[in-house]
């Protein structure tokens, strides 16, 4: 781990991350003819000495933005702040968020990554950080945030966390190499049957056209969302007849099991995918060495233009569905990329100070500053489009950087990034409005139980250990079905269940 330079770039714990920034014709950050701010520096300025802010949060450009980014001087200059960033790498961002909170010493506004952070929301519970329920109706912009994404990050009712918002549509789904499938004479695999079939073909039939055998169907980043396809589930729960069902426990993850076993006994998975870091599962398709990668629909952009390097003909296709025993599917985002907090330490003067910074972030100009940057200098526009200059790449402009910090809803965010064909674009808006028909959201999402606090990661790290023991052929099936039967039988984790059913229950009925 390296912290000189307000940077952390550790690679000691994989983080899978599903948040990668885009923006679309309905705001400045745009897909289409988006007007170019000309308010010039006017922001949320005001006069006196500058409010200093630390913010801890991470990035996934392939360097931060330095300490003296123009882009972090000129929201400084509109917001009168001075901003301390420390940038965590998708490899250090969850290593390091357990470190700051054990330390007690937590900047003044901190991202953590989900409700899964124990730490944080047990002391969320116990007071450490502010309410900002009564403060948020002051700040147009954030007030503006969807209450469908408002609500899900409630605890007990209250509004301690800035969600950072993102899309329901167009989130980490299967992306699949167009023409691979051309080369190997497939089409578009909608079911899972069709879908192995078109993996194994990228490991059989030299879909990359160089002769040789050196190319995997898919990368294994995200091989848990098989598993929810057979469930058709987003995650460990789903809905059944008003109750909430643990599809650990259900025929679907069982069927998943031996699906990815068999993908795994086909290498079509990597030999060492469990081991794989999110920065090698990008870097494996940028290296066109893999036909199908896990990542939003403009993410993945950044693996098609790697491949093209090698490849002009490269195409990464965000896939619309997939169809399981249980009918056809795509996961809906929760609207949800990280949880920003705010500490009780900060007095109420600042906190009011840093909503402001983020709600000026919100806004069109401050989207537009943290997405591209200044225009001149880190963008053009051209035929409609924002383009990016060398100096952005340079200074680290992206979505990926700023936009992982300031931020504002847009439900095409994720279909277009700067240097992004028109044709992809819209391509990628028909698939997203495509996708709304499939969607299965996360209905467990903020929710809360004692048991699963203190609990649920041993639960789950036993069962996933299990999960990657049959998928690599290191435990029979049988191993998985003894495993279900002692949770079964085991009080507290049935009472787990019992306690997100009735936090389930309590939401639906406003409380």
């Amino acid at each position: 781990m390296k912290e000189k330079g307000r940077v952390i770039t550790s690679k000691a714990v994989p983080v899978s991350l599903t948040f990668i920034m885009a923006a679309s014709v309905l705001s400045a950050c745009s897909g289409g003819a988006a007007p170019v701010s000309t308010t010039g520096t006017a922001g949320t300025a005001d006069v006196g000495k500058p409010t200093e802010i630390s913010i801890f949060t991470e990035f996934s450009t392939p360097e931060p933005p330095t300490a003296d980014n123009p882009v972090t001087k000129e929201f400084e200059k509109r917001t009168n702040t001075k901003l301390n960033i420390t940038w965590a790498s998708p490899n250090a961002w969850e290593e390091k968020q357990n470190v700051i909170l054990a330390s007690g010493d937590i900047p003044d506004l901190m991202k953590i990554k989900d409700f899964k952070q124990t730490q944080a929301i047990t002391m969320i519970k116990q007071g450490a950080f502010w309410d900002l329920t009564p403060y948020l109706k002051d700040y147009k912009n954030l007030s503006a945030y969807p209450k469908e994404i408002m609500d899900i990050t409630k605890i007990n009712g209250k509004q301690y966390i800035l969600p950072s918002v993102r899309p329901l549509q167009g989130g980490n789904f299967f992306n699949i190499r167009q023409d691979w499938l051309d080369n190997v004479g497939l089409k578009m695999p909608n079911t899972m049957d069709e879908f192995y079939a078109a993996l194994k073909a990228f490991v059989d039939k030299d879909p990359d056209k160089n002769g040789k055998a050196d190319t995997y169907g898919y990368n294994g980043k995200n091989w848990e969302r098989v598993i929810d396809i057979f469930n058709k589930s987003n995650g460990k729960w789903k809905e059944v007849g008003g109750k909430l069902v643990d599809t650990d426990l259900e025929q679907g993850t069982r069927d998943g099991l031996i699906y990815l076993n068999k993908m795994y006994k086909d290498k079509i998975l990597p030999e060492d995918f469990i081991a794989m870091k999110t920065t090698d599962f990008e870097n494996m398709a940028k290296a066109g060495k893999v036909g199908v990668q896990a990542d939003t629909t403009e993410g993945v952009y950044r693996s098609t233009e790697g491949a093209q390097k090698l490849d002009p003909k490269a195409d990464f296709v965000a896939m619309t569905y997939l169809e399981g025993p249980n009918g056809k599917m795509v996961h809906t985002n929760t609207g949800v990329s990280g949880l920003y907090v705010i500490p009780k330490t900060v007095p109420e003067a600042k906190m009011k100070k840093i909503l402001a910074l983020m709600d000026y972030g919100a806004s069109e100009e401050g989207f537009e500053l943290a997405c591209y940057g200044l225009k001149d200098i880190h963008f053009k526009v051209v035929d409609g489009f924002k383009t990016a200059t060398e100096q952005a790449v340079k200074d680290s402009v992206s979505q990926s950087s700023f936009g992982k910090i300031f931020e504002r809803y847009d439900p095409y965010l994720w279909a277009y990034r700067v240097g992004m064909p028109k044709a992809i674009v819209e391509r990628n808006k028909k698939i997203i409005d495509e996708r709304s028909k499939y969607g299965v959201a996360d209905v467990s999402f903020g929710l809360l139980s004692d048991i699963d606090l203190k609990m649920g990661p041993d639960f789950k790290k036993k069962m996933d250990d299990m999960k990657v023991k049959v998928i690599m052929g290191k435990e029979p099936i049988e191993s998985w079905d003894a495993m279900v039967k002692t949770f079964k039988a085991d009080a507290n984790y049935m009472k787990m269940i019992d306690e997100f059913n009735k936090a389930y229950q309590d939401r639906k009925n406003g409380k």
